[in-house]
């Protein structure tokens, strides 16, 4: 059994500051030392086995099961390598992860990047405004339930683009998330030279 089934096992959700060295973006990217985030930093985005509420307490009404692995799509490195740009979305995303896993990387306060893993049976749901990205890791598989309050509409709005819609996401975001006094805020660990 390998880590990502250990932790599976114990229902852990499992997130780290993501070291941006250029290895392939499936791999775990972890300092070594490891720098743990505690899963308290980031309790909007861990499991939840209450879907059938949730989906009525957010006004879910549309859902759809995506599936990524170079068996189910003929663009997959290009849509593997799209998922993985800085973007956003102006409504909220909300995964259920039916089976694999994959990693999702959420810009923290300071602008430096967490990831987590992601695995079968996780609820992941990141506020409109957030600026994210998602990898899959090494297995190159995963199946997810995606649930909306409209319409499907999967509309990346990427960083690097100079956009109204991205302007008026992120200051809603930044008034409800970022600028709340109730946020988490954690303190980055001080590493030695030794």
């Amino acid at each position: 059994m390998d880590q990502r089934d250990e932790l599976e096992a114990q229902g852990k959700l499992e997130a780290w500051e993501y070291n941006p060295h250029d290895e392939d973006h499936r791999r775990p990217h972890k300092y070594f030392p490891n720098r743990p985030v505690d899963s308290e930093h980031v309790r909007e985005w861990d499991k939840n086995p209450l879907l059938e509420k949730i989906k009525m307490d957010r006004g879910y009404k549309y859902s759809e099961i995506a599936t990524i692995s170079p068996e189910e799509m003929t663009d997959f490195e290009e849509k593997v390598k799209g998922y993985f740009k800085e973007h956003m979305h102006s409504q909220e995303e909300i995964r259920l992860i039916l089976d694999g896993g994959g990693y999702w990387d959420i810009r923290d306060y300071d602008e430096s990047w967490i990831r987590f893993r992601v695995n079968k049976g996780d609820l992941i749901v990141l506020p409109p405004g957030m600026f994210h990205r998602f990898t899959l890791d090494e297995h190159n598989y995963v199946k997810a339930l995606l649930l909306y309050t409209n319409i499907p509409c999967r509309t990346q709005l990427e960083k690097s683009t100079e956009d109204d819609s991205i302007a008026s996401c992120r200051k809603l975001y930044a008034e409800k998330v970022l600028n709340n006094p109730r946020a988490i805020h954690r303190k980055r660990p001080q590493i030695s030279a030794h």
